[in-house]
Order: structure tokens, then C-alpha cells, then sequence
């Protein structure tokens, strides 16, 4: 058994309102926005398509099922 470690970028820290920072293996830092039920991007201000996020989540088990 094994673990990967993804890399936190420290400029992401909490914000009022938000959940996370949820970190990616590719980088990408995501907010989850509970009223708008959506996860936003800090660095664009926008919010991610659904399906955009479901690739993100899902390079996750890429990872650890190396």
C-alpha cells in the first residue's frame, strides 16, 4: 500500500463563505460555493462546469490507483 502526496499551494488558504481549498493533482486549487452549489475557481473568479470537476475528482483516483 501507498500514498501520493499532492502539492498545497499555500497562497490558498479558507474564505468566509466557501469550503476548501480542495487541491488537484494538476495544480488546480477549487472552492465549493454551498449557495450556489457549485465549486469556483480563484484564479479565473468563475465558476467550473460540473463535468470539469468530475474529471478533476476523478484524476484522483488516476493517481492513487497507479
Amino acid at each position: 500500500m501507498s500514498y501520493h502526496v499532492f502539492a498545497h499551494n499555500k497562497n490558498f488558504g479558507p474564505r468566509k463563505d466557501l469550503e476548501g481549498p480542495f487541491h488537484y493533482p494538476n495544480g488546480r486549487v477549487l472552492y465549493y460555493d454551498a449557495k450556489a452549489g457549485e465549486y469556483w475557481d480563484p484564479l479565473t473568479d468563475f465558476y467550473v462546469d460540473a463535468a470539469e470537476v468530475a474529471d478533476l475528482q476523478n484524476s484522483i483516483f488516476a493517481v492513487i490507483s497507479q
